[in-house]
């Protein structure tokens, strides 16, 4: 049996689960974090969930009577006249494995992304996927001073130029902010030291008109649960917010960007805080200022542990996905309007159409709302879904665990014919992970 790398994280503490190929995990696979072990299976990964799926791990255990109950009430829904393609499957090797964020895609149709794993020294890849589904890896991590394990999705400016992080690496092992050149050159723009600065970057950039970045911590900061920063164009990283973790501030941002209005302010969500301790939604002035715009609450009327960043209409109104919580507790769509009063669009029940959203959604130009869901489904392994303009919820893909891949954590992109792209983060020819496209 062949030992691979692999953690099961949980906020408080670390603890290694091993699985051998005789006994295969439902669970999905996944690799990273720390240099220790763990048995991985034939079909690509180690048994292993990254931090997000420990958080709700409690949460979907609580929700086995209801998951019963849905599957007697509900049956799956067959998806729409809808076709998804897999335009290429990672192998673990040294073209990469385990790819957790959403793409972007360039004007000539070609696909950027980050996998978290493998490459020559299996400290993750930056990749391109081209139309026809060739992919080049445009860079290999060493797991040294220039990052490991890219989790987040990469920005691209006018030059062709990606940025982008790393959860670890750099020069105290903490994480960095990187710049990757057209030729691949690769410059470390910001190493966390863990101290004020920040430590364990999950969430993406978001990149302004004249070339800042702005980005969020999990961890670090002088409470130790995240910070926001910006990185000038000359690599000075600024921290704008510092979170405490009380009831009028989040705590610990993961796998979130930024929305960001013509006035300069800054919109995301944090996973933990606020009044009942389970999430906000926020906002930041150019000045620091911190407003919490929905508090979550957990139970049954409301999500909890909210992840992604957030999409924006041309009214001001927010569209996420929380990865716990709602009536069958197993995750909600919400929307808060922009005089902060919150509407639950769907409630996940399990086999139905899926369970735990862990990325952020996307709107179209008719208002439509899509998004994926880590498990769930009817064999337990994502869904891609969309909630329509009169709240009508949509099953487009119901993931298999085969060709098309399994298990998903990061959001989509549309193009501009209106296919849907994403990745899974195993499954696939490979075993690895997909870069798929739905074709509606």
């Amino acid at each position: 049996m062949k030992l691979r790398r692999g953690i099961f994280r949980d906020r408080e503490f670390h603890f290694l689960v091993q699985d051998s190929s005789a006994q295969k995990s439902t669970e999905p696979c996944y690799h990273g974090r720390v240099s220790k072990t763990a048995l991985c299976d034939h079909n690509g990964g180690t048994t292993l969930t990254d931090i997000l799926q420990q958080r709700i791990f409690k949460i979907i255990a609580a929700a086995a009577l209801a998951l019963t109950v849905s599957l007697t009430l509900f049956a799956t829904r067959p998806a729409a006249a809808q076709t998804l393609d897999a335009l290429y499957s990672f192998t673990g090797a040294a073209d990469g494995g385990d790819p957790f964020p959403a793409l972007i895609r360039d004007s000539a149709g070609n696909l950027y992304g980050t996998t978290d794993y493998a490459g020559t020294s299996f400290a993750g890849v930056v990749f391109k996927v081209s139309r026809t589904g060739k992919e080049t890896v445009l860079y290999n991590f060493t797991g040294g001073a220039d990052g490991q394990y890219p989790y987040a999705p990469v920005v691209r400016d006018a030059a062709g130029n990606l940025y982008g992080t790393t959860q670890y690496g750099g020069t105290a092992g903490l994480g960095v902010v990187f710049k990757l050149s057209v030729k691949g050159k690769e410059t470390v723009l910001h190493s966390f030291t863990g101290g004020a600065d920040g430590a364990l970057p999950y969430g993406g950039l978001f990149r302004d008109a004249v070339g800042n970045l702005y980005g969020t911590t999990e961890s670090g900061g002088t409470s130790n649960v995240g910070v926001v920063f910006k990185i000038s164009k000359t690599g000075k990283e600024r921290v704008l917010h510092t979170f405490t973790g009380a009831t009028n501030d989040g705590s610990e941002p993961a796998s979130a960007s930024f929305y960001m209005d013509a006035k300069g302010n800054l919109y995301s969500v944090t996973s933990h805080g606020g009044t009942s301790g389970e999430g906000v939604l926020y906002k930041l002035t150019p000045k620091g200022k911190l407003t919490v715009l929905h508090s979550f609450t957990a139970g049954t009327t409301d999500g909890c542990y909210p992840y992604g960043t957030p999409a924006v209409d041309a009214h001001g109104n927010m569209y996420g996905g929380t990865g716990g919580c709602g009536a069958s507790n197993l995750g909600v769509v919400w929307k808060v309007s922009k005089n902060g009063t919150e509407t639950i669009l769907h409630n996940f029940a399990g086999a139905a159409d899926g369970q735990s959203p862990l990325a952020g959604v996307i709107l179209d130009a008719a208002g439509n709302v899509y998004g994926t869901t880590n498990t769930g489904g009817a064999s337990g392994f994502g869904t891609a879904f969309e909630v329509d303009k009169n709240g009508k919820f949509i099953l487009l893909h119901d993931f298999t665990g085969g060709t098309d891949g399994k298990y998903l954590y990061g959001g989509l992109i549309l193009d501009p014919k209106g296919r849907i792209y994403g990745t899974t983060i195993n499954g696939g020819t490979g075993g690895y992970g997909t870069v798929w496209r739905i074709t509606k």
